[in-house]
């Protein structure tokens, strides 16, 4: 091809070269927010119990010695092995609530673009969800249960004990519920 050298260039100039694709680094930035509270939510739920299991017995729901008073007749750190769910649903099913919690972050994993999750309140909402799934999973598959050892009365009524892995999820689906309710009908 005969082309005068301004005409080459006019010509890459009109039709820039596509981007690069984006590499591994690049791909995992996009998702900074998700992965940096993810790991702050394992760490510290991991953290908080083994500073439990270390120092209180098991609380039996009978065991009143074995419960920490942080603020009398309201707020109370214990030592509970939960086998099944929340509010003890599924009682002695971890297996399965193991399954359950990994499918749930590999449907999570394929489903990304269509959760948003490139955007940051999702990624925000999801790792603190996906953050409290992995700290309960890795306590099913160490123990064969959850830590719970927040303990809340209010008046006559427990409340269920839970651990920071749970505020994780519950707090992760409020924000994304929240967000999704914002969003515009599309």
């Amino acid at each position: 091809m005969n082309r005068p050298a301004g005409a080459a260039v006019a010509s890459d100039a009109t039709n820039p070269a596509p981007p690069p694709a984006a590499g591994p680094l690049r791909r995992l930035l996009a998702y900074r927010w998700l992965f940096l509270l993810a790991g702050l939510v394992l760490v510290a739920d991991q953290l908080t119990k083994a500073w439990i299991s270390a120092r209180l017995p098991v609380d039996d729901f009978g065991n009143p010695a074995g419960s920490v008073p942080v603020v009398a007749g309201f707020f109370y750190l214990v030592h509970r092995e939960n086998t099944g769910a929340a509010w003890s649903l599924f009682t002695g099913r971890s297996v399965l609530l193991s399954l359950l919690a990994a499918g749930t972050l590999v449907a999570i994993f394929f489903g990304r673009r269509a959760l948003g999750l490139r955007e940051s309140a999702p990624q925000v909402a999801f790792g603190l969800l996906c953050g409290g799934i992995l700290g309960n999973l890795v306590d099913r598959i160490l123990h064969g249960h959850v830590i719970d050892f927040l303990d809340f009365h209010f008046g006559s009524y427990v409340y269920p004990t839970f651990n920071v892995a749970d505020s994780g999820i519950c707090v992760g689906v409020a924000i994304y519920l929240l967000h999704s309710l914002r969003q515009p009908p599309g």
